[in-house]
C-alpha cells in the first residue's frame, strides 16, 4: 500500500519548490498593465536582480521565456550569421546552447571536455590564440551544468581569455546556478549573464534574465540588426514600462519574482550560498556512503566540482529506473532523470537519476529526501552502504 499521500515533493533540478509566500503572491486578480504600482515594482525588482547576481553595473533584460530564450536573447544581441563563438562543453546544455548558436548561422567551435570533470583554461586560450582574425566573437560557458552537475570555475575562464589579449565576450549560462551557487559577475569579468526563474530564483518557468554589461552593450551596438523582440537595448533601458517586455509584462510571475527575492533579500546572498554548500555536502556524505557497500557514484569525483544546486548520480541499469518510479509511487518524492548521461549497454540512461538542491530547500527537507532513497533501496533490495544518514546528518550538524 501507497504512503505517497500527502505534500509532494518535487526533488527534481528545476523546477525547484515555489514558496507559499510566492504562490500567494501570485494568486491574485490582474493588475492594470499601464500605471500604478506594479510599473513601480518591477523598477524595484532591477535593484535586487543585480544583487543576486553582484553586479553594480551591468543592466538586466527580462523577456517572457524559459532559460532557452534567454539562450537566444544573449546570442542574438552580439553574435550574428558568420561570426563563431567557442564553446567549451561540460555536459549537456553547454551542447544545447552551442545548438542554438548554430541555429542562427553562427560557427561554433566546441571544445569536449566531458561529463565527469571541468574545462581546462589553456586548452580555452590555445583556441583563442589559433584565432588572429579574432572571428570568435564571444566564449560560451556555463556555470553549473544541470545534467552532468559539473561546477565550472568562471574567473578562471576570464584570467585564461585576458591572458591571449583577445577581445571575445565571456557569455556564462548561470540556469542552475544564479540564486544558489557563489556568482559574482563584475568581480569575476562576466560580459553576458543568462539565467531563468524556476531554479534558485523559486519562480515558475517563463521568465527568462540577460545580464549584459558595457563591453557587451558595445558589442550589440556594432550589431547590423537584432530582432525587435530579442534586443536587449529598450529592455535594458525602456522609456515606457511596456518595453522592459517587449508587449504586455508578464504580470502574476512578476509578483512571484518579487516575493522572491524579498526571501532572498532578508536571508542575504552570501547565507543563501552557504545554506546550499551545507545541504549539498549532505548529500554527497550520503551518496558516498552508500556507495560502499553498492554501485553507486556520484557523476563528479571532485568534491570542488561539484554543483550544489544539483546532483548527478549513477546508481546502474535497472535500478535507477527502479528507485525513481519507488521514490514516487511509494513516497511522494519525484526524483530526476538522467539526462546525456548514456552508456553503451544504457543509451536513454536510466541508470543515472539527479537531485535537485535549489532555492526553497532546508535541512529537514534534504534530510528527509535522503531517507526517503534509503527506504528505496531497503524496498528494493538494492546494495548499499549502511550509515548514511547519519553521515548526512553530521555534515548538517557541523553547520
Amino acid at each position: 500500500m501507497s504512503l505517497a499521500h500527502g505534500r509532494p515533493y518535487l526533488a527534481i533540478p528545476g523546477p525547484s519548490v515555489m514558496p507559499d509566500a510566492v504562490l500567494r503572491a501570485m494568486h491574485r486578480a490582474s493588475p492594470n498593465i499601464y500605471e500604478g504600482a506594479i510599473v513601480e515594482m518591477v523598477a524595484g525588482l532591477i535593484p535586487d536582480l543585480r544583487y543576486v547576481a553582484q553586479t553594480a553595473a551591468a543592466k538586466v533584460a527580462i523577456y517572457i521565456a524559459n532559460g532557452h530564450g534567454a539562450w537566444e536573447a544573449a546570442l542574438c544581441n552580439v553574435v550574428g550569421e558568420g561570426d563563431k563563438v567557442l564553446v567549451p562543453a561540460t555536459g549537456r546544455f553547454a551542447h544545447g546552447w552551442a545548438d542554438m548558436a548554430r541555429g542562427l548561422g553562427v560557427e561554433v567551435e566546441l571544445i569536449e571536455f566531458g561529463t565527469k570533470s571541468t574545462y581546462d583554461p589553456e586548452r580555452v586560450a590555445e583556441a583563442l590564440r589559433a584565432d588572429p582574425e579574432r572571428k570568435i566573437k564571444a566564449v560560451l560557458a556555463s556555470h553549473v551544468d544541470t545534467a552532468s552537475s559539473v561546477r565550472n570555475d568562471l574567473a578562471s575562464l576570464r584570467a585564461a581569455i585576458d591572458s591571449t589579449g583577445h577581445p571575445a565576450l565571456l557569455m556564462a549560462d548561470c540556469v542552475a546556478s544564479l540564486g544558489v551557487e557563489e556568482f559574482r559577475m563584475d568581480d569575476w569579468g562576466v560580459d553576458i549573464m543568462v539565467t531563468g526563474s524556476q531554479k534558485g530564483l523559486m519562480v515558475p518557468p517563463g521568465l527568462g534574465f540577460v545580464f549584459f554589461n558595457e563591453k557587451a552593450e558595445a558589442r550589440r551596438a556594432e550589431m547590423p540588426r537584432v530582432s525587435r523582440y530579442w534586443d536587449w537595448v529598450p529592455r535594458g533601458k525602456p522609456g515606457f514600462f511596456y518595453e522592459y517586455f517587449g508587449g504586455t509584462a508578464p504580470t502574476h510571475h512578476l509578483y512571484g519574482l518579487r516575493a522572491a527575492l524579498d526571501m532572498i533579500r532578508e536571508e542575504g546572498i552570501e547565507q543563501v550560498w552557504h545554506r546550499h554548500a551545507v545541504l549539498a555536502r549532505a548529500i554527497w556524505a550520503a551518496a558516498e556512503t552508500w556507495g560502499q557497500g553498492g554501485p553507486l557514484t556520484l557523476n563528479v569525483a571532485d568534491k570542488g566540482l561539484r554543483s550544489h544546486a544539483v546532483t548527478a548520480l549513477r546508481l546502474g541499469k535497472p535500478y535507477g529506473a527502479q528507485l525513481r518510479k519507488w521514490c514516487e509511487t511509494e513516497a511522494g518524492v519525484t526524483l530526476g532523470i538522467g539526462l546525456g548521461m548514456a552508456e553503451p549497454d544504457d543509451p536513454a540512461g536510466t541508470g543515472f537519476f539527479r537531485l535537485g538542491h535549489m532555492g526553497h530547500v532546508n535541512t529537514h527537507m534534504i534530510l528527509g529526501l535522503l531517507s526517503v532513497i534509503e527506504a528505496g533501496f531497503l524496498s528494493l533490495d538494492i546494495p548499499h552502504g549502511q550509515g548514511a544518514l547519519t553521515a548526512a546528518a553530521a555534515e548538517i550538524a557541523k553547520g
